[in-house]
């Protein structure tokens, strides 16, 4: 039986970025452990979505596949809720709430005296602007005990020159995190933000599948290696889960304590 079984039975969740990646495997941290219903937004890969779609309902939980662009700014926030209010109505019955996921984002690495107000709007939209209207949009609905994860990074704490516009708006969702702690805690709902650091994800598949590049982001964690979407997913579930009651307005380092 896994330790994780029963935790997050009969809770309902919205992770947004679920079709890949860190976010997937937290959409399936939850299904294992119970969860009823599972919102899995994805930006455009709808076939991955559907697929994690599928795992979740092999492992006992209720999800949808939730399709959004949310570089489009509010549109794509108010589409992402519609749909997720359908989704819950028509699955659980009645719309509310327990453990949101502010996973989506963007992380172009693009100098800084390249940076276009395009690509700098687009990574805004997503990483800050969605997380910030999402969570407004959810509060209404979110029962009491509940838990907001918001999804930061190790570049808060240590400079990435080729990733400033992502660096940016992962420093104002800590920002966000620490003054919402305190907006929410009357009903017992945390909220945290975790930093992952150099994950292995189809995000950094790429320059990953350089031996140099991949050797050099493995001898900046004191493991000596990359971490895997598992590995962060594990950590979001615990700060998602009851045991992480007495936590909120923390910012989680999971880097595999990068640059020590």
């Amino acid at each position: 039986m896994s330790t994780s079984e029963g935790k997050f039975s009969g809770k309902v969740a919205l992770v947004t970025g679920a079709s890949r990646g860190i976010g997937a495997e937290i959409a399936k941290k939850l299904a294992a452990g119970g969860a009823e219903f599972i919102g899995v937004h994805y930006a455009s890969n709808r076939d991955a979505a559907l697929k994690v779609v599928e795992e979740i309902k092999a492992l006992g939980s209720k999800a949808v596949a939730l399709g959004a662009e949310l570089t489009t700014g509010i549109s794509g926030v108010k589409k992402l809720w519609a749909a997720f209010e359908d989704a819950v109505r028509s699955e659980v019955g009645s719309v509310h709430l327990d453990i949101l996921i502010n996973n989506a984002g963007i992380a172009p690495a693009i100098p800084f005296e390249e940076t276009s107000i395009e690509a700098f709007e687009d990574v805004i939209n997503v990483n800050l602007k969605a997380p910030y209207f999402i969570t407004q949009a959810a509060s209404p609905f979110i029962r009491n005990g509940g838990r907001i994860v918001n999804i930061s990074t190790g570049f808060t704490r240590i400079a990435g020159p080729m990733n400033t516009i992502y660096s940016a708006s992962k420093g104002a969702i800590e920002t966000l995190t620490l003054a919402l702690a305190p907006l929410f805690a009357p009903k017992d709902i945390t909220v945290n933000a975790i930093r992952p650091g150099v994950t292995d994800t189809d995000m950094n598949k790429a320059w990953l599948a350089d031996p140099e590049a991949r050797a050099g982001a493995a001898s900046m964690s004191a493991f000596g290696r990359v971490g895997t979407a598992e590995e962060v997913a594990d950590v979001v579930a615990f700060v998602a889960s009851e045991e992480a009651r007495w936590i909120t307005g923390q910012f989680i380092d999971a880097t595999g304590g990068t640059r020590l």
